[in-house]
C-alpha cells in the first residue's frame, strides 16, 4: 500500500487551445476537462491506474467537487471535512505542449484541521510501504510541516515506519533537507526548476538555473548529490524532455526516453514519481526504478490534460539509462 497526502488538493481544469496563447485576445477552446488534482492525488491516480494499492489522503468535504471526482473515478481516498471549498487550478495547453498554469492558494487550514489531518496520516501510515507527502502547503500550515510529519511518523512507528517521499517546492523542500537525519526523506522528487531553487535556498555548491539543470544531466546530478549528502536517501530529479536523473549514496544515473509528441506536461512529474514507486514497492533496483519513472513521465506527457497513464501505456524499452561517473559529480 502506498499512501499519499495532498494537503492542498485542487480541481484541475485544463483548457486545450487550438493555437498559440494570445494574451489579451479572445480565444476558443478546442477541449476542456476537469479532474481531481494536486501532486499526491495525481500519484494515487497513476498508481491506481497501474493496479497498485493506494490511498489518497486530503482535506475536503464529502460534496466538494475534488472529493466527488475521486469517488467517481473510484480512487481510494479518505477526505477530512474542513467546511470550506477546495481550490480550482486552471491550465492552458497549446498544440506544441506549452503549458500555462494559474493556481489558487487554497483554503486556510487551522490548528484543529491540521492536527486532525496529521492524526489521519499517522493512522493510515501503519499499513503503508511508502508515504508520499506532495504538493504545496495551504495557508495556515507551517513551512516545515512535511519535515515534522516525517519525524512524527518515524517516532510513532519506529522500525515499522514506511519509507517517505517528498515532492514539493520552495521552503517546504528546504525544510525537508535541513531538519536533520530523523526527518530527512527517503526520496526527494524535484524537477529541474525546483532543484535549482533548492540549491539556491540551501546554499549548495552547485548554483545554476532550472533551464541549465534540465539541459545538462551532469549539472543536475551534481546538485542532487549535494542534497543526498545532506542525509536524503535518494533524489529523483525530472528534467522535462531530457528525462531524469537519480542519485543515491551508491551512484548516479541519467535516463532518457525516445522522442514523443508532447500533448500536455501537467502531472508528468507526478506520474514519474508513481512509476518509480511502482518498481520500488516491488524491490526493483535503482536503474529499474529510474527507467519506469521516465517511462511513466513520457506516457503522461503524451496524454491530454492531467490524464495519468497506466503501466500498460508506458514503454520502458524506449528508455536509455546511462551511469554517471563519480568523478564527474
Amino acid at each position: 500500500m502506498i499512501i499519499t497526502l495532498t494537503a492542498n488538493p485542487s480541481l484541475d481544469r485544463t483548457v486545450e487551445l487550438p493555437g498559440i496563447l494570445a494574451r489579451g485576445e479572445v480565444q476558443r477552446a478546442s477541449a476542456v476537462r476537469s479532474e481531481a488534482g494536486g501532486k499526491g492525488v495525481n500519484v494515487s491516480r497513476a498508481l491506481a491506474a497501474s493496479g497498485l494499492d493506494t490511498l489518497a489522503l486530503l482535506p475536503g468535504d464529502a460534496n466538494d467537487p475534488v472529493v466527488t471526482a475521486l469517488a467517481a473515478a473510484a480512487i481510494p481516498h479518505h477526505a477530512l471535512p474542513i467546511g470550506a471549498p477546495l481550490r480550482s487550478n486552471i491550465t492552458l495547453t497549446e498544440p506544441d505542449g506549452t503549458t500555462t498554469k494559474v493556481n489558487e492558494p487554497g483554503p486556510e487550514l487551522g490548528r484543529d484541521e491540521l492536527d486532525a489531518l496529521t492524526a489521519l496520516v499517522l493512522d493510515e501510515a501503519r499499513d503503508a510501504g511508502w508515504v508520499v507527502l506532495a504538493g504545496s502547503l495551504p495557508p495556515g500550515v507551517p513551512a516545515d510541516y512535511y519535515a515534522r510529519l516525517t519525524r512524527w511518523i518515524r517516532s510513532e512507528l519506529g522500525t515499522d515506519a514506511p519509507r517517505i517521499a517528498v515532492d514539493s517546492s520552495g521552503t517546504p523542500l528546504l525544510e525537508a533537507i535541513n531538519a536533520g537525519a530523523d526527518a530527512a526523506p527517503d526520496l526527494l522528487k524535484p524537477n529541474g526548476e525546483e532543484l535549482a531553487e533548492l540549491a539556491s535556498l540551501a546554499g549548495l555548491p552547485e548554483q545554476h538555473d532550472g533551464a541549465a539543470l534540465e539541459a545538462d544531466p551532469v549539472l543536475a546530478a551534481r546538485a542532487a548529490t549535494a542534497v543526498v549528502e545532506r542525509g536524503v536517501g535518494a533524489v529523483l530529479a525530472t528534467l522535462g524532455s531530457n528525462g531524469a536523473v537519480l542519485v543515491t549514496a551508491d551512484g548516479a544515473w541519467h535516463a532518457r526516453h525516445a522522442p514523443i509528441k508532447a500533448v500536455s506536461t501537467v502531472g508528468a512529474g507526478d506520474s514519474s514519481l508513481a512509476g518509480y514507486l511502482l518498481v520500488a514497492q516491488n524491490g526493483g533496483t535503482p536503474v529499474e526504478r529510474l527507467t519506469q519513472a521516465v517511462a511513466h513521465g513520457a506516457a503522461a506527457a503524451s496524454l491530454p490534460g492531467s490524464t495519468v497513464p497506466g503501466l500498460h501505456q508506458t514503454t520502458p524499452s524506449a528508455v536509455t539509462v546511462t551511469a554517471l561517473a563519480k568523478d564527474s559529480l
